[in-house]
């Protein structure tokens, strides 16, 4: 039978389960409602329901084809332009103009596509199934199925390591924790009991339900199915991500709009062109011709090819700094980014928890080592001891050792744990000084954990009598003891030791590190194994400082940001006090921390003035991250957002450029990015912002190298125009400069390196179009000065031998464009600055250009394709000459300003 997958606003309101709010109810309500029992459903009320529900999968956005991928290419001003200018050439018979922009426009076509369709290849290979089977009651046996399958009341089973295939109000449970992140943010596994909550409990804290695509942690338990597919809390934020629209890129709305310039530009130069021959009492076809070649003068038709192959050479570069492009204009808006919305677990941080110090009665000890490799010391006033010698500090880390689910394991990819990170950071801390579960008896009895005890015990059998280990809440085992071990013996704990011990755990805790407290009990013969009767009478062994730690790299990474005028603001779902002082001890700067409800009690004005000031935000929703987009928006920001969770992808496609981690992403999210981070680092974004200002200012170099080629081109043909001269340059002649000799110096301007202060300067602005007012001059003079110098070449040998004069105008172009294109290299720094051989690309495009346009010149059937005549050796070297003043005088401009201390600016 074939399962449709039902679209949610197809199935009537009252037969949804998600309106209601079940985590109000009672099991015995819920099982009415949902018509189920401790049998499960029967296999024909799952097929009704499946029929009613749909299929328990996500609605994706469907993705493109590779036609509607190619397609797109084609979605650009200047493509429009081009492809008029093939129409007018075919009208006119320029029929070798038209094929040659014909092939210039799919072949950049090809290349986008090309670029594109790997992308999303990629993200086709990263993605991993959000659940593949789940364990199920039905008919009263246990039967694994495909999580497709799941329908609204079928009873699941939930064990260590598992996703959560669907929502579910926990009806049983046995130290039940699940990994929340990708939904919530919150990086701390949450407990999960059975229980009513009162309404209006915030999602983060319904601890009686699991949710789609969360992960169990610790422990084991059953839940009833309330809620599937896109009713899902899950399915509910995808949602709303598709319906987020994509916002086109600066460089995107820049190049349409210099498209639309440049195509006002060339209609209204060849109409006044037109005009002004006709009233020469020239004929109409050869103004016309004249017309068509000024229009083609004046559109660089080489553009969008180079802006294409340069951003996909970028995205290649950003590979290799572990940053996978969705879609080529992305590259270069990282570039323009001037905020970045940072998650902080795993981001910024390890995700590692780490125990970084232990205090017991007897003294504070501090534990080095990183990550979960149990390797490290253990210190006292700086000086390592031996921990195993310590009797207080053994028992404790025995007590928390056998109090522990989790494991660690040696993988290929390193050391692993298997459990709650928590817990995970206690089994590390022991088998740093050398203890191990290996020799450990079988637990006889365990209590567990829930958010209510905040504790839990498990009693093990040991020669002198079964002993009860409990970890949980300092503070409450500190209730809950009435004895230390103190220098190896058991004395009563008193009210002073047990104030200065309280004292130290909420210094811990404002510090922003998580506190977990040990205890243990022998337990007298007879007594009754009841969680009130083992939990009284404790031995407090101490507490536990544990960390998730930043990232080595990620502190460099922020001062980078900061000198780059990049700010960054930390938004994460964990708790206020842990996400600051993260951020204090990466130096970012902030004024407190706001958390999601802070948010919600300001205006968009207040917000906004306090974003100015407070980068760190904590326990924040979906709706909540899309807000401080919109805020940050209203100030022309351009921001970058990473995330990895559902609760992520909305923001993320809201913001000028969504980040989604590679390796604990959710596909929700990689599906909302532009950008995938592969590694998860945010060291790796500042290396893309790098990389992407160095794209913008390579796409900022040619393009204003390529125009200023077409003024020159301009200037030749309307001045000898003006000056009644024959036609200087045919439009094959102009388009093989355009497309060929400008095309290749322009691609390998394309990958110059970046100039060495590319990341000490502020964000551009992004309204600030590719062509300043400096550019327009620099592009203005040096284009009269080509243009001029043709015209000089031509008109000395026109009357002689038009064939030979129109060659050296040609050639003289092709020359003095070479000697201009060096100009470009830099807006600031002369050759010697930067280096001449530093980008050797340019050099053999310089060198094969050359040898190009000698083989146009000598080779009979190009001859006659581009209308030229040989030239001699003493002609190659008089355009040699004419050229060399137009470098010379680029540098010595540099120099100069360089000497008078105004350097200019990088937009110059």
């Amino acid at each position: 039978m074939v399962v449709p997958t039902r679209n949610p606003e197809e199935v009537p309101f009252t037969e949804r389960a998600s309106p209601i709010d079940w985590y109000t109810l009672s099991a015995e309500d819920i099982g009415q409602k949902l018509g189920t029992g401790p049998s499960g459903l029967s296999m024909e009320e799952v097929e009704g329901r499946l029929q009613r529900y749909g299929e328990n999968v996500l609605r994706e956005e469907a993705r493109e084809t590779r036609l509607q991928v190619f397609l797109r290419q084609f979605k650009s001003v200047l493509i429009a332009i081009l492809l008029i200018a093939v129409a007018i050439s075919f009208f006119v018979g320029a029929y070798i103009d038209a094929v040659a922009i014909l092939i210039i426009v799919f072949l950049n076509a090809l290349l986008g596509f090309s670029q594109e369709w790997q992308a999303g290849e990629a993200i086709e290979a990263l993605k991993k199934m959000l659940v593949q089977h789940a364990v199920v009651i039905r008919d009263g046996r246990q039967e694994e199925i495909d999580a497709s399958g799941i329908v609204p009341g079928d009873l699941v089973l939930l064990d260590m390591g598992e996703r959560v295939p669907a929502d579910l109000v926990i009806i049983e449970a046995t130290s039940l924790e699940v990994d929340e992140a990708p939904l919530t943010g919150e990086s701390s596994p949450v407990d999960k009991a059975p229980g009513v909550l009162p309404s209006g409990t915030p999602l983060a804290e319904r601890s009686n339900m699991a949710f789609s695509g969360t992960t169990v942690v610790n422990g084991r338990g059953q839940g009833v199915v309330v809620a599937t597919g896109m009713e899902t809390e899950f399915g509910r934020i995808a949602g709303l991500s598709q319906r987020v629209e994509d916002e086109p890129t600066p460089l995107a709305r820049q190049m349409d709009r210099l498209g639309r310039d440049l195509g006002l530009i060339a209609i209204a130069i060849a109409v006044i062109a037109v005009v002004v021959g006709l009233l020469q009492q020239r004929e109409f076809l050869e103004m016309f011709l004249i017309g068509v070649s000024l229009a083609v003068a004046v559109i660089p038709e080489g553009l969008p090819a180079v802006v294409t192959l340069t951003l996909a050479l970028g995205i290649k570069s950003m590979m290799r700094k572990n940053c996978l492009i969705r879609h080529l204009p992305a590259s270069e808006t990282l570039g323009a980014v001037s905020v970045v919305c940072t998650d902080k677990t795993g981001t910024l941080t390890r995700n590692e928890m780490a125990v970084v110090r232990v205090r017991t009665p007897d003294a504070e000890v501090a534990v080095t080592g990183t990550g979960y490799a149990p390797e490290g010391e253990f210190l006292v006033e700086e000086k390592p001891i031996d921990p195993l010698g310590e009797p207080g500090l053994r028992q404790f880390l025995r007590t928390v050792l056998l109090c522990n689910h989790a494991t660690l394991t040696l993988e290929e990819g390193g050391w692993r744990i298997l459990g709650t990170p928590t817990e995970g950071a206690l089994v590390v801390a022991a088998a740093k000084a050398g203890l191990s579960r290996e020799d450990a008896p079988e637990a006889a009895e365990e209590f567990s954990f829930n958010s209510t005890r905040k504790r839990m015990t498990i009693i093990y059998p040991e020669e002198k009598g079964d002993v009860a280990h409990v970890k949980g809440a300092p503070e409450v085992l500190l209730s809950r003891s009435s004895r230390v071990l103190l220098e190896g013996s058991v004395v009563p704990l008193t009210e002073d030791l047990r104030d200065s011990l309280l004292a130290e755990i909420e210094a811990y805790a404002s510090g922003g590190l998580r506190v977990l407290g040990a205890a243990c009990r022998p337990l007298p013969a007879g007594i009754e194994w009841t969680e009130d009767a083992v939990e009284e009478d404790l031995i407090f062994l101490g507490f536990a400082g544990i960390v998730d730690p930043p990232r080595p790299e990620a502190a460099e990474a922020i001062r980078l940001s900061r000198s780059a005028g990049i700010d960054v603001i930390m938004i994460t779902g964990d708790n206020p006090l842990t996400a600051y002082a993260i951020a204090r001890d990466l130096g970012l700067s902030s004024e407190g921390a706001l958390t999601g409800a802070d948010l919600e009690a300001m205006t968009d004005d207040e917000l906004e003035a306090r974003l100015r000031t407070t980068k760190v935000l904590s326990r924040v929703t979906a709706e909540h991250k899309l807000r401080v987009i919109d805020v940050l928006s209203r100030e022309k920001a351009v921001i970058a957002m990473t995330g990895d969770g559902v609760n992520d992808a909305p923001a993320l496609k809201k913001a000028s450029i969504g980040i989604a981690m590679g390796i604990k992403g959710t596909d929700v999210a990689k599906e909302s990015s532009d950008m995938v981070l592969v590694d998860d680092n945010f060291a790796s974004i500042v290396a893309g912002v790098e990389e992407g200002r160095r794209e913008y200012d390579n796409i900022a170099r040619f393009t204003r190298y390529l125009l200023s080629s077409n003024v020159g081109e301009l200037v030749a043909i309307v001045g000898g125009l003006l000056l009644g001269l024959p036609l200087v340059l045919i439009p094959i002649q102009i388009l093989w400069i355009n497309l060929v000799t400008d095309g290749l110096t322009a691609i390998a301007l394309g990958l110059e390196p970046a100039e060495r202060d590319v990341m000490q300067r502020r964000p551009r602005d992004p309204g600030e179009s590719i062509l300043t007012r400096n550019a327009y001059l620099v592009i203005l003079i040096l284009g009269v000065w080509l243009g001029l110098l043709t015209i000089y070449v031509f008109s000395g040998l026109y009357e002689v031998d038009i064939g030979r004069a129109r060659t050296m105008a040609f050639s003289g172009l092709v020359i003095f464009e070479l000697y201009n294109v060096l100009n470009f290299r830099s807006f600031r720094f002369p050759l010697h600055g930067i280096g001449f051989f530093t980008n050797p690309t340019l050099i053999l495009a310089i060198l094969g250009t050359l040898a190009l346009q000698a083989l146009v010149v000598y080779v009979p059937i190009l001859q006659i394709f581009l209308g030229t005549a040989p030239l001699a050796l003493a002609d190659w070297g008089l355009l040699a000459l004419l050229g060399l003043p137009i470098l010379l005088a680029g540098e010595a401009y540099k120099i100069l300003r360089l000497r008078l201390g105004e350097e200019a600016p990088a937009s110059a």
